[in-house]
C-alpha cells in the first residue's frame, strides 16, 4: 500500500514536471515580445541592488544570477519562473503530507493547487514577484507543518529560510508568520514549538536573508510603498461609511473570486461527502481555520485603516493557498469513504492543465479574432530590427521599464537605461562611447512627421548641448493582429559630441 501511494505522489510530480515543460515550450514558441513583468526582469537583470522599487528583490536577485550565467534570452526569463512554480506545487505536496499523513492524499493536494486560478493561470500569464510569493508560501507551509509535527533543527532552518525568502518576495507575506503563531496558540503542545530555543535559529536565518534589503528599505520606504499605495488608493472617494463599505465589499469579492473555483470543483467531485465533511474537525483543520481567519481579519483591518477601496485576489495568495489541503483534511477528519470522489477529481487536473495551456496560447494567436492584444502581440523584434538596421547602438535610453526590457532582450549586449532609475554610474549621453538610441512609446498611426521626442529627453539633450541626428517613428502591425491594428515606437539617434 505504501509503495503504491509513493508511486502516486511520484506520478503527480512527473505529471506536473511535464506540464511545466509544456508551458516553457509554449512561451518560447509564442512571439518573444515580453509581458510587463518579464520586461521589468529583463531590464533589472543588468543590476544587482539591495532594492529596485515597489517590489522586494528576491525575484530580481534570482533573475540577475541566472542572466549573469546564461546571458539574456527568453529562456532565461521563462525557465526559472516555471521551475519556481513547479517547486511551489512540490513543497505544497510535502506540506500536505505533513498535515494529511497520507501520501496519496498529499499527491491529490499537490495537483489540486491547479484549481486556484491565481496559481494556475495568472502566475503563468505574467506575474513574477507573485510567483516568488507562491513558492515562498508553499515552502513556509511545509516548514511550518513539519515543525509542528517533527520539530528538529532542520525543520526550524527550513522555517527560517521560507520566512526570509517570503519577506523579500512580497511585503504582504509579513502577515504569514504572525497568523501562523496565532493559529497554534490554543494548542499547548504546538505552542511550545514557538518557545523552543531552536526558534532562534529560524529567526537568525530569516534576518540574514532579509537584512540587505531591510537596510535599503529603511532609507527608501516612501519609494518602495508608492506603487502599493497608488493601487490601494480610493481616488476621490470621500471618507466615510460609503468608502469603508466599498473597501469591504471589494475584499469580499476578492475572497469569493479566489475560492469559488476550488470550492465548485471539490463540491462537484465529492458531492455530499464534501458538504458532510465541512462540519468535521481535528487539530489540523482547526489550526488552518485559525490561520485563514486571522489573516483575513488582518487584511480587513488594513482595508479599514488605509481606506482602501481596491483589494486584488492575488493579495490573498499566501493566506488562502492552504485551501485544497484544508478541504482534504476536512474530509479525512470526517472519516468518510471518498474514493469515488477522488476518482471523479483526478480527470479534472489534466483538463485544467489543458485549459490553461489553450488559454495562454489563444490570448496571443487569437488576438485578431477577439480584438484584444496582449503584450506578446507587440511586434517588438521587428521594430528593433528596423530601428537598428543602419547601426547598433552603444547605449539605449528607454522611456519606461517595459520598453527598456524589450530592448534589452532584442539587443542583449547593449546596456539599457531609463532616465528615472536610480542607479549610480549608468552611462550618460556623453560617455556612451558610441551612438545612443533613445526609444519611447509612440502613436498607433505614427509616421516620421509624428515623431515628437518627450520633453524629458529633449530637455536633457538641450542641457548637454547635444542635437539629435535623427528623430523618427515606426508603426507596425501586431503579431496575429487585424489589419491596421498597429503598435508604434518613437526613436532618436544621438552621437556623443554632436552639436
Amino acid at each position: 500500500m505504501l509503495e503504491r501511494a509513493t508511486r502516486t505522489i511520484k506520478t503527480a510530480a512527473l505529471l506536473l514536471a511535464a506540464y511545466f515543460v509544456l508551458n516553457i515550450a509554449l512561451r518560447i514558441t509564442l512571439p518573444h515580445s515580453l509581458e510587463l513583468d518579464e520586461a521589468e526582469q529583463s531590464f533589472f537583470s543588468q543590476y544587482l541592488l539591495a532594492g529596485y522599487g515597489p517590489q522586494p528583490p528576491f525575484y530580481n536577485w534570482m533573475q540577475y544570477a541566472i542572466v549573469s550565467v546564461t546571458g539574456m534570452s527568453i529562456g532565461a526569463l521563462v525557465v526559472p519562473k516555471n521551475i519556481l512554480l513547479f517547486l511551489c506545487y512540490l513543497f505544497y505536496g510535502l506540506a500536505g503530507r505533513e498535515a494529511l499523513k497520507d501520501q496519496a492524499l498529499a499527491a491529490i493536494g499537490m495537483l489540486a493547487l491547479i484549481t486556484l486560478p491565481q496559481v494556475s493561470y495568472m502566475a503563468q500569464q505574467d506575474l513574477t514577484h507573485t510567483t516568488a510569493l507562491l513558492f515562498a508560501s508553499s515552502l513556509f507551509l511545509y516548514g511550518f507543518f513539519r515543525t509542528l509535527d517533527r520539530p528538529g533543527v532542520g525543520s526550524y532552518l527550513l522555517l527560517g529560510l521560507a520566512t526570509g525568502i517570503g519577506l523579500i518576495s512580497k511585503y504582504n507575506f509579513a502577515l504569514m508568520p504572525v497568523v501562523a503563531l496565532i493559529a497554534i496558540l490554543p494548542d499547548a503542545e504546538w505552542r511550545r514549538r514557538a518557545l523552543d530555543w531552536r526558534m532562534l535559529i529560524a529567526i537568525a536565518v530569516a534576518l540574514v536573508i532579509v537584512l540587505p534589503h531591510a537596510i535599503w528599505l529603511q532609507g527608501n520606504l516612501a519609494f518602495a510603498s508608492s506603487d502599493t499605495l497608488v493601487k490601494m488608493a480610493a481616488g476621490n472617494e470621500p471618507v466615510g461609511i460609503a468608502r469603508i463599505g466599498k473597501g469591504l465589499l471589494a475584499f469580499l469579492v476578492a475572497i469569493l473570486a479566489f475560492a469559488a473555483l476550488p470550492v465548485a470543483i471539490f463540491a462537484a467531485a465529492f458531492r455530499r461527502d464534501f458538504v458532510r465533511a465541512l462540519s468535521a474537525r481535528n487539530r489540523w483543520t482547526g489550526m488552518m481555520e485559525r490561520m485563514m481567519l486571522a489573516s483575513l481579519a488582518g487584511i480587513a483591518l488594513i482595508v479599514l485603516f488605509t481606506g482602501s477601496t481596491t483589494v486584488r485576489e492575488r493579495w490573498l495568495d499566501p493566506f488562502l493557498l492552504v485551501l485544497p489541503i484544508y478541504f482534504l483534511a476536512k474530509m479525512k477528519a470526517a472519516g468518510l469513504d471518498f474514493s469515488a470522489g477522488l476518482r471523479r477529481f483526478r480527470p479534472v487536473v489534466p483538463v485544467l492543465m489543458a485549459c490553461v495551456l489553450v488559454a495562454l496560447g489563444f490570448r496571443v494567436v487569437g488576438a485578431g479574432l477577439i480584438g484584444t492584444y496582449s503584450r506578446p502581440n507587440v511586434p517588438m523584434a521587428d521594430l528593433v530590427r528596423e530601428m537598428t538596421r543602419q547601426a547598433e547602438p552603444a547605449l539605449v535610453i528607454a522611456s519606461d521599464p517595459y520598453v527598456a526590457g524589450n530592448m534589452r532582450l532584442q539587443l542583449p549586449h547593449v546596456p539599457v537605461v531609463i532616465p528615472d532609475f536610480p542607479v549610480a554610474g549608468i552611462p550618460a549621453y556623453t560617455t556612451a562611447g558610441g551612438p545612443v538610441l533613445i526609444v519611447w512609446r509612440g502613436k498607433k498611426t505614427a509616421t516620421a512627421a509624428d515623431a515628437v521626442m518627450p520633453e524629458r529627453f529633449s530637455s536633457a539633450l538641450t542641457a548637454a548641448d547635444i542635437t539629435p541626428q535623427e528623430i523618427g517613428a515606426l508603426s507596425l502591425p501586431y503579431y496575429f493582429g487585424r489589419q491596421d491594428d498597429n503598435f508604434a515606437l518613437g526613436y532618436a539617434w544621438v552621437r556623443p559630441g554632436a552639436r
